[in-house]
């Protein structure tokens, strides 16, 4: 399984990718405030891409539980400096981490590669327009409710066959648009409208999404619900319980992991791959 996009190609039976992370924001969070700055920003990135960083994902709006919502003007005017700076300086794909499609739009103008929508094409009725209309790749997420509510008490009737048929659904809405095939990343969204058991058992049957025959993205760099697991520790006492959630979801079947902590994890991702396909 490849995905192949401007001068990029990722062979997903070869290794696992890395996607670091940068929020733009003040209130993300674990790194909420730190990058905010133009300067600040890139010098992050250039950190994590020296670090093993393969993708580099940018947001400009929090969606940590009970977050509320930004403008569009006010999200552009986070992220837009920064893309156009870090386009000008690296060469791995850089995403946008958005549900909005103007600012989808802006952001790849400014250089952006990849779009990754938490709303698997939903909050948003012309983002599937836009990610066909620029053939980039599209992170298509399942979220339960919004980033305002998705924690307020979520339940399912069967979890991971009603996440599936949301990516399913969201598969369909990026075809209907003419989206390719084989430029749809799905991701299961950890922490998004679950509780602890339910991210617990997603990552633990990751192989079931494999079904969908799409690339499959994780992100569970420090959540609460490690958090949770390990005695209600802090986003800043989570690096080990992350790392160990990063090495099942791979071993389970994610193709990319989206992490804070670049340069620790490139070693854990590493020696899981070296398992996972025998590398050495």
């Amino acid at each position: 399984m490849k995905l192949s996009f401007r001068n990029f190609e990722f062979d997903f039976l070869k290794k696992t990718y890395l996607m670091g992370i940068l929020n733009v924001t003040p209130d993300s969070f674990f790194d909420g405030g730190r990058y905010f700055s133009v300067k600040d920003a890139i010098d992050h990135v250039i950190r994590m891409i020296d670090e093993g960083a393969d993708i580099i994902d940018i947001g400009g709006e929090s969606t940590r539980p009970g977050a509320e919502p930004v403008t569009v003007d006010e999200e552009l005017k986070r992220v837009i400096p920064v893309i156009e700076a870090v386009s000008k300086r690296v060469s791995v794909p850089i995403s946008i981490d958005t549900y909005k499609a103007r600012v989808a739009e802006v952001a790849i103008q400014a250089g952006a590669t990849i779009v990754n929508d938490i709303s698997g094409l939903r909050f948003d009725p012309e983002m599937p327009e836009i990610v066909n209309k620029y053939r980039v790749p599209v992170i298509v997420m399942h979220i339960k409710g919004t980033p305002r509510d998705m924690q307020k008490n979520p339940s399912y009737n069967a979890l991971i066959p009603e996440i599936i048929e949301y990516l399913r659904e969201s598969i369909v809405i990026a075809k209907s648009a003419g989206i390719q095939e084989n430029m749809i990343i799905i991701d299961p969204g950890i922490g998004f409208g679950k509780l602890p058991e339910h991210n617990l058992e997603i990552i633990k049957k990751l192989k079931d999404f494999t079904h969908l025959g799409k690339p499959i993205l994780i992100g569970v760099s420090r959540k609460s619900f490690i958090g949770k697991v390990l005695n209600d520790a802090p986003p800043e006492g989570r690096l080990e319980g992350t790392a160990a959630a990063v090495v099942a979801s791979i071993l389970n079947g994610a193709n990319i992991v989206r992490v804070h902590d670049v340069g620790f994890m490139y070693k854990v991702v590493k020696m899981a791959d070296a398992i996972k396909f025998g590398l050495c």
